[in-house]
């Protein structure tokens, strides 16, 4: 196939024969597999899947058999592997078309893989896995190309088809994946034995090859053949049709977004933490291919055809939400009392798609709000249970734009038909899929904004809520150090799991633009631990007010600050949330020579009782934390303040730590770790959702600073 085709990107060969020789069999596969989905032009995260038939020995018999290795349920051909591949014996497989009954049988046929697992394999099989155990091929490739479903998703695909790739690839109608496709394709090939793979209407592309190389190039090849069709029939024409109205510059798509992200939020979530739409996780898209469309004159007609891959529709939904906004003339402002009556005709119209297309056995309708919410001239806004998974939302999405842009230039762009969209939907496999999945951590889809993220509490404080599955924001007026945090984090956590921001609570804007980008980072916040701090040490009559004046700035005005732009952004996402100070034990009790720092802590203390008082008729709750001598880890502890407090015990900054241990009542030290738990105690709707205005000591025992 000829793809010769100027200033188009197409796909590398990657491949590297040096390194395949060194891998056997099944590393093979693993390295074909990770080699494509590598790249999302071939097929997107968690899309697709590959298959080897390969000689193995039989742990039973010792006799070698055929094994069908193919990419599991679940999982991404990118990143997986070898654990990630199901292992069935090929006669067995093969066999079982004997048992097959026929289409309305399909999901009993599922219920027979286990009976055919290869060396007790627990990797749970895919549906796909008879498409590629019955292709009389040794090696199977499935992927969604966007330029290949533009050409599956169109009126005409298989003239497309034909007319693109000749005899080399064929065509096969749309059917859902099972049994009987996998049937329909081992027909295809036995009618069509010299073609090398098959465009699937309104789904994807099957090839195959004698090896592991040859399949791996004839997947590249005919991608690459297709890009390059592709831009020569679109070869100048607008996109779309044209731009109907201008994007926005950058920064003001993302101050619209920031403003309507937490109200969005808050209307798809509600106050119950126990509902299907409890907790979500926002994520922001105003990348050109996504401008592209927002912008222009196809948006109102393609929009509402939702997807056509199933893929990218399990992943999107069957539409996404347009949000009426005029970018020329309108501001945020304009948006937000438009909001709620396009949610609800939203789930209205979802509710009614329900009941026209629910079947005897369907399960109950799921969440009914949308996942992808389209603003002009903005971007594209996603929620899911978590960010990975809403910006993965995000990512199919664009998939189905590259699809309708491609689709729209050469022909006429197809969606799934509402039933079939229906079926997949609400498909018992799908059930038993999100079954699988397991309990969510207590704080999934929940928000934590925490200052001074950087310090020894701060950081102990981001792990614990991280564990419990809460989305962070870390900030910190440090930046190096912050950037450090934010990596640790990424790689404990994942790489969606944390976002780092620079902060410095003393400045009112710096705060304001704080909680903007938390709110675009992650939809909103449900937690916001103030933690930033410093301390100092000085008799009263050397108190300066430079001194004083750094203490009030920081640990009272900046609390104010940082609580009172958390404040609004909870009232406004409407969903309660949790507001956690860290204030000291010198909140309770006066230390000679800190007077600064005691009263600036005083503050906090009394700055929570407000919050909690104003807070409660929107279901916001405020507490104190008050640690003591919390010296592991800390920044501050570190420097002038760690002398002076040595200075005054009358030791060393060494053996600061155990004056401190011998002083307290329970003769324990205090850890960040043990100041974390009690913020992840007050962070808790769960643990503490019936609990405001009050003081958590966490410091060994320390009889004057008991709060009764």
């Amino acid at each position: 196939m000829d793809t010769a085709t100027p200033d188009i990107a197409l796909l590398e060969h990657r491949w590297d024969d040096a390194v395949a020789a060194t891998l056997s069999p099944e590393a093979l596969l693993l390295y074909r597999s990770n080699l494509l989905g590598s790249d999302k032009r071939v097929t997107n995260y968690g899309g697709g899947n590959t298959s080897s038939k390969l000689p193995m020995t039989d742990p039973l018999t010792g006799e070698t058999v055929t094994v069908l290795w193919v990419k599991g349920s679940g999982g991404d051909i990118g990143t997986m592997q070898l654990d990630g591949f199901s292992t069935l014996y090929m006669d067995r497989l093969l066999q079982s078309q004997s048992l097959y009954k026929g289409p309305e049988h399909e999901d009993a046929m599922v219920g027979l893989y286990p009976h055919l697992t290869f060396n007790l394999n627990p990797r749970a099989t895919s549906i796909d896995t008879p498409l590629h155990g019955l292709i009389p091929r040794p090696h199977v490739d499935h992927v969604h190309p966007d330029a290949i479903i533009a050409i599956a998703a169109s009126a005409d695909s298989r003239r497309l088809t034909r007319e693109i790739f000749g005899d080399a690839i064929g065509w096969v109608s749309w059917r859902r994946p099972g049994f009987e496709l996998g049937i329909w394709l081992r027909d295809f090939v036995d009618e069509n034995p010299d073609a090398c793979g098959v465009v699937l209407e309104a789904h994807g592309l099957f090839t195959w090859g004698q090896t592991q190389k040859e399949c791996y190039e004839t997947t590249i090849d005919t991608i690459n053949h297709a890009i390059a069709w592709l831009a020569r029939q679109s070869a100048g024409r607008p996109a779309f049709g044209g731009e109907t109205v201008q994007a926005l510059p950058p920064t003001e798509r993302r101050a619209v977004a920031a403003a309507i992200m937490p109200h969005i939020r808050g209307l798809i979530s509600g106050r119950d933490r126990t509902s299907a739409t409890a907790a979500r996780i926002g994520h922001f898209d105003d990348s050109p291919a996504v401008l592209e469309f927002i912008c222009s004159h196809a948006l109102a007609e393609l929009a509402p055809l939702g997807t056509s891959c199933p893929d990218h529709f399990l992943r999107t939904k069957i539409a996404p939400l347009v949000i009426v906004f005029d970018p020329a003339r309108e501001t945020a402002a304009d948006i937000l009392p438009r909001l709620a009556p396009a949610i609800a005709a939203y789930r209205d119209s979802y509710a009614a798609y329900y009941q026209r297309c629910r079947r005897p056995t369907s399960p109950a309708m799921r969440d009914p709000n949308a996942v992808v919410y389209l603003v002009p001239g903005v971007g594209m806004i996603t929620f899911a249970a978590d960010k990975a998974t809403a910006r993965i939302a995000a990512e199919f999405y664009t998939n189905a734009i590259n699809v309708m842009r491609g689709a729209s230039a050469v022909s006429q762009y197809r969606g799934l038909p509402e039933q079939e969209a229906f079926d997949i939907e609400y498909w018992l496999l799908e059930e038993a899929k999100l079954a699988r999945m397991g309990k969510p951590k207590p704080l999934a889809g929940k928000v934590a904004l925490i200052t001074g993220g950087a310090g020894g509490i701060g950081m102990a404080t981001a792990r614990r809520l991280a564990d419990e599955g809460a989305a962070i924001v870390i900030c910190d007026i440090d930046r190096d150090v912050l950037a450090s945090c934010e990596a640790e984090l990424r790689r404990s956590h994942g790489g969606d799991a944390a976002v780092g921001l620079w902060v410095d609570v003393t400045d009112e804007a710096a705060v304001a633009a704080l909680h903007a980008d938390a709110a675009l980072a992650f939809g909103g916040i449900d937690i916001c631990v103030s933690n930033a701090g410093i301390a100092s040490a000085a008799a009263i009559e050397d108190t300066s007010l430079a001194l004083w004046n750094r203490n009030m700035s920081i640990l009272a005005t900046g609390y104010f600050l940082v609580t009172r732009e958390a404040f609004r952004l909870l009232k406004a996402q409407g969903t309660g949330g949790s507001i956690v100070l860290v204030a000291s034990k010198n909140a309770m009790v006066a230390s000679p020579g800190a007077a600064a720092y005691c009263v600036a802590k005083a503050s906090e203390v009394h700055l929570s009782r407000c919050l909690a008082l104003e807070g409660a008729p929107h279901g916001i709750r405020s507490n104190v934390v008050n640690p003591d001598a919390v010296l592991r880890g800390s920044r501050i502890w570190q420097g002038e303040w760690g002398d002076q407090r040595a200075a005054s015990n009358r030791t060393t900054r060494e053996d600061l730590e155990q004056v401190y241990i011998e002083r307290s009542m329970l003769k324990r030290g205090v850890y960040p770790e043990d100041i974390a738990e009690g913020i992840a105690f007050f962070a808790s709707d769960t643990r503490s959702g019936k609990s405001t205005g009050n003081i958590l000591n966490v410091d060994a025992g320390h009889a004057p600073a008991f709060t009764r």
